[in-house]
């Protein structure tokens, strides 16, 4: 499928559904009301937006113009919304949304590959687990697509984007033979939080995205017995800062969790004191954790508090600020980056785990060994 450049932004910026950065709405863990008190802007940020106002909330600017001044600017992460479209993008935050129950991430060797399956979801009763190899999604070669559009795919666009819609894709798993499935979409559950025993002590808690509530979620999975956690990052798009934040707060006894910058203007975010310090903790990564998945695994790595194992993160370390145009429509600027405790951005580059591994099992019994010699026994 030949993209557009609005469909490529989109497609980019779907992230910020799944995956981005967002100050407006952040604080309150929703996207009602894009909008807020107008920001001062800076220099580098007019002229990286095209010329756009510091806000442009309220200005009256059609589709193509508003195009036009993000195809000038060079915002990979801008994007321009109908009312219709954000509101069924921003559904992934707060509530169910469509899709058959699966995450893919792409290796080093650029392979996309099922990361997390959905227990009871259409992808699990197809017989789809982790560490199969996404083929095909449609008749598109599913590695010819950026990580984004393949998630967009999954999950619809436009009239598919919707329960009972279907969806083709083509699977394989190991050597053996390519299988093509139709799958039809459901309505899931927004729940992003899982855990499980692994024995012997060990919990593994599976985020697969910052929606609203999420640390909470994570603080209540960790009230069950253990000696050692995994904490399962793998396939993780982002989703709300604040989310994320509150999440390394967990396993931080105060102190910075990072800081991002909003319109040159550098804002800290930090932990309050009393978090668990002393339980081993190690995280698991992929080429599918993305942004606020990446803030959180570049503090506590940052901070010596887990040690991060699996392969190159995705690379999304920009903030985008959505702001409501005068006919309803929403446009998407990006306004600045954040960055770990130690002053790094993922920003196009990822995070380098500490302890290489491949996807599926590998990483997974990596993780337990890793586990048990920070004192575990696992």
């Amino acid at each position: 499928m030949l993209q557009t450049p609005r469909r490529a932004r989109q497609v980019a910026a779907l992230s910020l559904v799944f995956g981005a950065v967002l100050l407006a709405g952040a604080a309150t863990g929703a996207w009602g009301d894009p909008g807020g008190p107008p920001h001062s802007p800076s220099a580098d940020t007019a002229r990286a937006t095209g010329g756009l106002p510091a806000d442009p909330a309220g200005a009256a600017l059609s589709e193509q113009q508003a195009e036009h001044l993000l195809a000038a600017g060079g915002d990979r992460w801008g994007a321009y919304y109908s009312a219709q479209e954000y509101a069924e993008f921003s559904q992934g935050l707060d509530g169910r949304y469509p899709g058959v129950g699966l995450s893919v991430g792409r290796g080093q060797d650029g392979v996309t590959e099922v990361s997390q399956v959905a227990p009871g979801g259409p992808a699990a009763a197809a017989g789809i687990a982790p560490g199969d190899r996404l083929v095909r999604i449609g008749q598109d070669q599913a590695d010819h697509l950026p990580v984004t559009e393949v998630v967009a795919r999954l999950r619809g666009q436009g009239e598919e984007r919707r329960a009972g819609s279907e969806v083709t894709l083509a699977v394989r798993r190991g050597e053996g033979e390519e299988r093509e499935l139709r799958l039809r979409r459901v309505l899931l559950d927004s729940r992003q939080v899982t855990a499980e025993q692994l024995g012997k002590g060990v919990l593994r808690v599976t985020v697969r995205g910052f929606t609203s509530g999420v640390a909470d979620q994570v603080r209540a999975a960790l009230r069950a017995p253990h000696a050692g956690v995994v904490l399962d990052l793998r396939g993780n798009s982002g989703g709300l800062v604040d989310e994320a934040a509150g999440t390394a707060g967990i396993f931080l006894d105060g102190g910075t969790v990072g800081s991002y910058q909003e319109r040159g203007e550098t804002r800290e975010l930090t932990a309050p004191p009393g978090g668990d310090q002393r339980t081993p903790l190690v995280l698991l990564v992929d080429g599918g954790t993305m942004s606020a998945a990446e803030l959180l695994a570049g503090a506590l790595q940052d901070r010596s508090r887990a040690v991060v194992v699996g392969s190159r993160t995705f690379g999304k370390g920009t903030v985008q600020q959505p702001s409501r145009l005068a006919d309803g429509a929403v446009l998407e600027l990006t306004v600045g980056r954040y960055y770990t405790p130690a002053g790094r951005s993922p920003d196009g580059t990822g995070l380098t785990p500490d302890v290489p591994a491949g996807s599926g099992e590998e990483a997974d019994e990596l993780a337990l060994r890793v586990l048990s010699g920070l004192g575990t026994r696992a």
